[in-house]
C-alpha cells in the first residue's frame, strides 16, 4: 500500500467521494494535531481543518498512561486502540489518511499504530496541513462527529522491540539502532524532559527532522536512501528506531519504509530506558559515547 498522498489528490478523493455513488470506497482523514509544548490539540484542530476530518487524542488515544515503566507514551492495548478506531468512524476498507500541522511528526504513531493494529490502507499527508494550505485548499472549522465504525484491531503487523532488544541491537555487529532525536539531545548536550541526558549506548544518531526537506514533505526516495546508507543502513542488517517516547520514531519507520527496508519501533524509547538506573547512557556524537 503506498505510505504518503498528496494533499492535491486527497482533495480531489475527497470530493470525488462527494459525488460518487452510494457505496463508494471511502476515504476518512485523522487529524493528530500534538506537540510537546502543546499535547492538546483540539483548540487547533476546530479552528481549521481539512474538511471531514476526525480529531485524534495521541495522549489519550495513541498511548495508554496506565501502563508503568513503559516510558511516556506507551502504546494502548489493542481493545483501547479499536474502540478508538471505531469512534473515529474507521470501517473495513477504508482508506485512512493521517495528518497534523508538524510535517506528520505526531501524524507518524497514528499511521504506525494502525499499521500495526493490521487496518489495510493508511497514509499519512505528506507535508501535513502545512502542504495542505500551500496549495490553497480549504479548511473546515468545529468538531466532525461520524457514525461509529466497525473495524477490528489485530496487533503484530509491524515489527516491536523492547528494552533487552535495543541493548542487544544496540551492542550487536551489523545491527543498527537509529535515535531519531535531535542530534543535541543524542550528544546529551540539553535534556528538556527525561532524567538523563545522552543516548542508549551503539545507538546512531539520526534527526527524525533530516528525513524532510525545507516544505516539510518527505525526501525523495533515492534521497532517503542515500541518507540511511550513510547511517550504516544495507537493508541486509536488523534496524530499529527510537525517539523520547515513541512518536516520531514512527515518521521515521515510514521514512525507512519509504526507502524500501523494514524498520522495528522501540515504544518505551528513551524515556523508558533513562529511567532505569542499570542502564548506561552515553554522551557525546559517537554510538558509544566520547568526545
Amino acid at each position: 500500500m503506498p505510505i504518503l498522498i498528496d494533499p492535491v489528490d486527497l482533495a480531489a478523493r475527497l470530493e470525488g467521494e462527494r459525488d460518487a455513488a452510494q457505496g463508494a470506497p471511502r476515504t476518512r482523514v485523522l487529524d493528530v494535531r500534538w506537540t510537546l509544548a502543546e499535547p492538546d490539540g483540539s483548540g487547533a484542530y476546530r479552528e481549521g481543518h481539512v474538511p471531514g476530518a476526525v480529531y485524534v487524542d495521541l495522549d489519550g488515544e495513541l498511548a495508554d498512561h496506565a501502563a508503568s515503566g513503559e516510558g511516556r507514551h506507551p502504546l494502548p492495548s489493542e481493545a483501547a486502540f479499536q474502540a478508538a478506531m471505531r469512534r473515529w468512524g474507521l470501517r473495513e476498507g477504508d482508506t485512512a489518511v493521517v495528518t497534523d500541522d508538524a510535517s506528520g511528526m505526531s501524524a507518524a504513531r497514528a499511521w504506525w499504530l494502525l499499521r500495526h493494529a493490521g487496518f489495510g490502507d493508511v497514509r499519512m499527508l505528506d507535508g501535513g496541513l502545512a502542504a495542505w494550505r500551500r496549495a490553497g485548499l480549504s479548511l473546515e472549522q468545529g468538531d466532525v462527529v461520524p457514525e461509529p465504525g466497525d473495524a477490528t484491531a489485530r496487533f503484530g503487523a509491524m515489527p516491536v522491540i523492547d528494552l533487552d532488544e535495543a541493548d542487544a541491537l544496540g551492542a550487536a555487529a551489523g545491527g543498527v539502532l537509529l535515535d531519531a532525536r535531535a542530534g543535541e539531545r543524542y550528544r546529551g548536550q540539553v535534556e528538556p524532559i527525561d532524567p538523563r541526558a545522552g543516548h542508549i549506548p551503539g545507538a546512531v544518531s539520526a534527526p527524525t527532522a533530516e528525513n524532510v526537506g525545507a516544505g516539510g514533505r518527505f525526501l525523495p526516495v533515492e534521497a532517503l536512501r542515500v541518507r540511511f546508507a550513510a547511517l550504516g543502513v544495507d537493508g541486509a542488517h536488523p534496524v530499529a528506531v527510537y525517539c523520547g517516547s515513541g512518536v516520531t520514531a514512527a515518521h521515521e519507520v515510514a521514512a525507512l519504509e519509504l526507502a524500501g527496508i523494514e524498520a522495528a519501533l522501540y515504544p518505551g524509547s528513551f524515556s523508558q530506558w533513562s529511567n532505569r538506573a542499570e542502564r548506561p547512557v552515553a554522551t557525546g556524537p559517537e554510538p558509544g559515547g566520547g568526545a
